[in-house]
């Protein structure tokens, strides 16, 4: 038996060594000159993951659907010295849930810089209320644009990046898509089909030379809470939400899941999960789904708002 042990033992510390050199050996996948796009750019994460891709000296497609924020956002990442040459920053007024305007962005991006290298699909919107206040339009609308617009932009890049088997595509999805959350079912839906997209497109793509990298962050402190939709009781669900996602304890700095989301493409990982909550939410989930099914039932129930008398129902269409 000591012996059996003995060589488990063994073998467990030469596969981790052997993981550990090859991650030091690694050359790292990022380097200064390439072009990286990024959807949903002008606040939030987007222009977080801009600075942080920009100080590291790639060519930068920020793609947003208002043009007078993505102006602002240019103007940011000059001031702050994130970006060197305007001329590296090309800003396209886009909205990701139109397959057109989005082949349309990566031909705006090989037209000026010849190459697209990395792809990163941030653009999302949240829906927040209790099941039976969201409508159906409001899962089209989630799907639409959490993910149909991440599956279009994957597919504009794709004849690129097979063409020279190199890239790395970047799905930000969300803890929303491993555990489904109450009260965020529309959004939860869709990160869901965002994470299983994205898992199964890096076990395809992987041996083409393409590196698929699906992030899956917990609450973050982008500010982008300011304009999620809610329906239901609003004032109730707006303070449990904002609360929650402007408390440091429970949500990650901005600037440091942008941190991770780059050292992520740099060495080709295949997944992260941001903040330390969201990686044992994550786990015991999937050892423990009906459990967590429980818990999650106690904390509709007990803890969030229900749903809003008829008259003060609001409607997204």
């Amino acid at each position: 038996m000591n012996n059996r042990y003995s060589i488990l033992n063994i073998a467990v510390s030469v596969i981790a060594t052997t993981f550990v050199v090859k991650r030091l050996l690694q050359k790292p996948k990022v380097v200064a000159g390439q072009v990286v796009i990024i959807t949903g750019a002008s606040s939030g994460l987007g222009l977080a993951l801009a600075h942080r891709f920009g100080k590291a000296g790639l060519k930068l497609v920020l793609a947003a659907r208002n043009s007078d924020d993505l102006d602002l956002a240019r103007k940011e990442l000059l001031d702050a010295g994130s970006v060197g040459n305007e001329d590296d920053i090309l800003l396209v007024a886009c909205d990701v849930s139109d397959k057109h305007q989005v082949s349309d962005l990566v031909a705006a991006t090989l037209d000026s810089f010849g190459a697209l290298d990395v792809l990163i699909n941030n653009a999302g919107v949240i829906e927040v209320g209790p099941a039976e206040d969201q409508t159906v339009e409001i899962y089209e609308r989630a799907m639409a644009i959490d993910f149909f617009g991440a599956l279009y932009a994957t597919y504009a890049a794709l004849p690129c990046m097979l063409g020279r088997r190199t890239g790395a595509i970047v799905n930000i999805s969300s803890i929303g898509g491993k555990i489904a959350v109450p009260h965020l079912l529309p959004y939860v839906s869709a990160k869901f089909a965002l994470t299983g997209f994205s898992q199964g497109l890096h076990a395809e793509l992987r041996h083409k030379g393409i590196r698929v990298t699906t992030v899956c962050p917990g609450l973050m402190r982008t500010g982008g809470e300011a304009h999620t939709h809610f329906v239901g009781q609003v004032s109730k669900e707006k303070l449990w939400f904002q609360t929650a996602a402007r408390t440091p304890l429970i949500s990650a700095n901005v600037h440091y899941a942008a941190s991770r989301v780059f050292n992520a493409v740099n060495a080709g990982r295949a997944e992260i999960t941001i903040t330390p909550q969201a990686w044992l939410a994550a786990r015991f989930a999937g050892c423990a789904p009906e459990a967590t099914q429980a818990i999650s039932a106690l904390i509709s129930t007990y803890a969030l708002p229900g749903s809003a008398p008829r008259e003060e129902m609001s409607n997204f269409s």
